[in-house]
């Protein structure tokens, strides 16, 4: 067995542990495996295992790599998660399946007009900036309901919410706080959690989890 699939299966064993632990078996979250930087052959034994959900932050890289793939296996599902430029949009909606980093109103009006023009909604996180960083995107927590409502008024497929908390912070009082935002705007996809830190965004009912190094290894 190949060594990335060895490791998603020990991931799986962990989860469904912490499940157990919290009396949540039934809740069991995506595992997004991702893929960004890696090669194809690096990714190729994760697919022929059976593994359906990827990730990726750039555009053109996931056209590259996952294209022809997709083409040839319809299951699989391809997570943007990284910042999403507008000029990229009409590339985004085409090859991917969600979109994790909705972050501005001019980005949504983008997704909608793309989407109507191709005829396909891809699914929906509104990335929040939680530790209100300047660095990283996200709106700010105080206008979530206000940029949902406008998001939704345009025709997106909004499913949840998504945040990457300040790394030498504490991760759990972010988790806790994406909850409650989600349960606010009545969502119950929630995107957090990576390889640090899944175990935690679990017990916060995280639903999708973006899993890289854990599964792939380190990056060059």
């Amino acid at each position: 067995m190949h060594q990335t699939v060895e490791n998603l299966l020990s991931i799986q064993s962990s989860i469904k542990s912490k499940l157990l632990e919290l009396n949540e078996r039934n809740k069991i979250p995506k595992i997004i495996a991702v893929s960004k930087t890696f090669k194809v052959d690096h990714i190729l034994p994760l697919i022929e295992y059976g593994h359906l959900d990827y990730g990726e932050n750039k555009v053109q890289e996931a056209i590259e790599k996952w294209t022809d793939i997709k083409k040839q296996n319809e299951k699989i599902k391809l997570h943007l998660i990284g910042k999403l430029q507008t000029n990229k949009v009409k590339f985004a909606v085409k090859i991917f399946d969600y979109i994790h980093s909705l972050d501005s109103e001019k980005l949504a009006k983008k997704i909608a007009e793309e989407q109507k023009k191709q005829d396909l909604r891809p699914k929906i996180f509104i990335q929040i900036n939680l530790g209100e960083e300047s660095q990283k995107s996200g709106i700010m927590k105080e206008n979530l309901l206000d940029f949902y409502n406008f998001s939704k008024d345009l025709g997106l497929n909004i499913i949840g919410t998504m945040c990457i908390p300040p790394f030498e912070e504490d991760s759990l009082k972010f988790f806790s706080k994406m909850s409650e935002l989600n349960k606010l705007i009545n969502l119950t996809e929630l995107s957090m959690g990576m390889s640090s830190d899944y175990l935690n965004a679990i017990e916060f009912n995280s639903t999708f989890l973006r899993i890289g190094s854990n599964i792939f290894g380190k990056r060059g």
